[in-house]
C-alpha cells in the first residue's frame, strides 16, 4: 500500500481533510491530518476517526501507523 493510498482512503472517511503520509516501506505509515472533526476531541478520539477510515487495512497492508491529529487552528490554519 503507497502512503497515496493511505492518504486518500483517510479523505475519503474524513471530507474536507489535509492529509499527508509518509512511508519508507509501505507497511509503516506516518499520517499528519487536519481536520475541523477533531474540534473538542481528546487525541485517542482524533486517531479512533483516523482508524475507521482506514477499517481493516490497519493490521493487514498497514501495519504500523504514527497519527499527528491536529484542528486547524492548532495547525496555524485558519
Amino acid at each position: 500500500m503507497s502512503p497515496e493510498d493511505v492518504a486518500r482512503l483517510i479523505r475519503a472517511g474524513l471530507p474536507g481533510a489535509q492529509v499527508q503520509v509518509v512511508s519508507d516501506d509501505h507497511t509503516h505509515f506516518s499520517a499528519r491530518v487536519v481536520a475541523r472533526e477533531f474540534v473538542q476531541l481528546k487525541p485517542l478520539a482524533r486517531h479512533q476517526l483516523v482508524y475507521r477510515a482506514l477499517g481493516e487495512r490497519m493490521g493487514r497492508e498497514i501495519h504500523a501507523l504514527s497519527i499527528e491529529a491536529l484542528t486547524p487552528e492548532e495547525s496555524g490554519q485558519r
